[in-house]
Formats: structure tokens, sequence, C-alpha cells
């Protein structure tokens, strides 16, 4: 079980998995119990676990169905611009060159450092919120997809070529399947980023969503509803973790038979 890269069966896992969470939450527990922290300032879990089915109670989940719509639709748009992007960047010398230089530069910018413009472009509607989501992901889409297609096998596009295929069906048929298991797995870890902006996305002139509570709790100082809303971001990402890899394995059943063979 310790050996370097090594593996363990996925019962064991799973009992892994679920220990170290059940560790961390009875740690963060003593620390109330022993009387270590406040309890105002940093409420214990099962305070907070309460404050979370209170708030479900008085119309959270309507604002969790909007955080989940704003994630979805932005990173849907995002997706849908990066991997035809990505894919010409990734294949093409000179389509590589004209882009690099403005999503090199994009990919150094602060997605929150265009909150001013947006609410001046878009106004505090959802617009506004969308476009912060997409503009916090869709660069580093545009790369790591970049990345995935260059790592292709040269080999693969040689023995197409030498069989007759033309561009168009290289790229349909050899350079977008042998790329999508990773570009997939880049997706499902770029979909994390794209949580971590819905805070910034929601607390400018925002009515509903997580974000939204959150703010409001924070006004009257409810930081046991400020934690349960981080734990609500925490919760709804791994679950969308665990969609992407359950498709993944749907959709590309030999890279789990391949990584089993390794």
């Amino acid at each position: 079980m310790f050996e370097i890269y090594g593996t363990i069966s996925r019962r064991r896992r799973f009992a892994l998995g679920v220990l170290g969470a059940g560790a961390f939450l009875l740690c963060w527990q003593l620390t109330s119990v022993l009387g270590l922290t406040s309890p105002r300032l940093l409420p214990p879990p099962l305070q907070v676990g309460s404050a979370l089915i209170d708030l479900l109670a008085h119309g959270f989940a309507d604002d969790v169905m909007v955080s989940i719509y704003r994630i979805a639709l932005s990173f849907l748009v995002a997706t849908a611009i990066a991997y035809p992007l990505g894919l010409l960047i990734g294949t093409l010398a000179a389509v590589s060159a004209f882009f690099s230089p403005v999503v090199s530069a994009f990919r150094y910018l602060p997605a929150p450092a265009f909150v001013p413009l947006l609410l001046m472009w878009f106004g505090p509607g959802d617009e506004q919120k969308i476009a912060l989501l997409f503009l916090g992901v869709i660069w580093f889409l545009i790369t790591i997809i970049a990345d995935h297609v260059r790592s292709v096998p040269r080999e693969l596009v040689e023995s197409a070529r030498t069989l007759g295929a033309n561009t168009p069906l290289v790229f349909l048929r050899i350079i977008a399947p042998a790329s999508l298991p990773r570009v997939w797995d880049g997706l499902r870890q770029m979909l994390a980023v794209s949580w971590t902006y819905l805070v910034i996305a929601e607390i400018v002139a925002a009515t509903d969503g997580i974000g939204a509570m959150m703010m409001r709790a924070q006004r009257f100082v409810r930081v046991d509803d400020v934690m349960a809303g981080i734990l609500t971001i925490g919760v709804l990402g791994v679950i969308f973790d665990l969609l992407f890899r359950f498709a993944g394995n749907i959709l590309f059943p030999y890279e789990r038979f391949e990584r089993e063979r390794n």
C-alpha cells in the first residue's frame, strides 16, 4: 500500500477517503470542544450542518440552483470556444503563432480585475456573473487543450497520412479522438477552478446565488451560514468531479483498462 507509484483496491481507497474526511471533521470539532477557538468565529461542524439544514428549509436550494446554472452555462460556452481553438493551436504552427501571445497575456490577468468593466458593459445581472466565470477559465482551457493535443504521438498522424488521409480527416479521426481522454481530464480540473470564482462573481450586486447568501450572512456576522455556503460549494464541486469521472469512464473505457494494466 505504501509502495512508490503503487495501487490499492477501490474498497480500500474509499475506506481511506472516509477515514481522512472523518479525521478532519473530528479535529475541527475538537478545536471547539477543547476551547481552542471561539464557536462564534469558527463554529463546529455540527453547528454548520444545522445552519445548512436551516438554510435549505428557507429557500437556499433556489440559490444553489442559480449558482449551478451560472457555472454550467459559463463553462459550456468556454469549452465550446476553447476546444476548437485549442485543437488548432496545438496542431497548426501558424495558428499557434497568431493566438499564443494573446492567450498567454490574458492567462496571467486575474479575472476579478475585469469586474468594473463587466459591470459597465453588462450591468449587475446574470450576464456579468457568467462573463466573469467565463473569463476565469477560457484562457487556461485553451492552453491545456493545446498542450494535450500536442502530446498526440506523431506516428499516428504519419500512419494516417501514409494511408491517404487528408487534413480534415486527420483532425477528425486521429488527433481529436487520441487527445480527447486527456482533454476530458483537463476539463474536469478546470471546472474546479470555475467553482473557485463563483463567490467572487456573486458578491457584486447579487441578489441570489450561494455567494449572495454568504454576503448577506457576513453583514449579520452569521459565520455558521458563511461556512455552510463554503461547505455547499465544496460538496457541489466533489459531486461534479465524480460526475466527470463517471462520464469519462463511460466515454473512454479503454483508458481505465490501460491504467489498470500499467
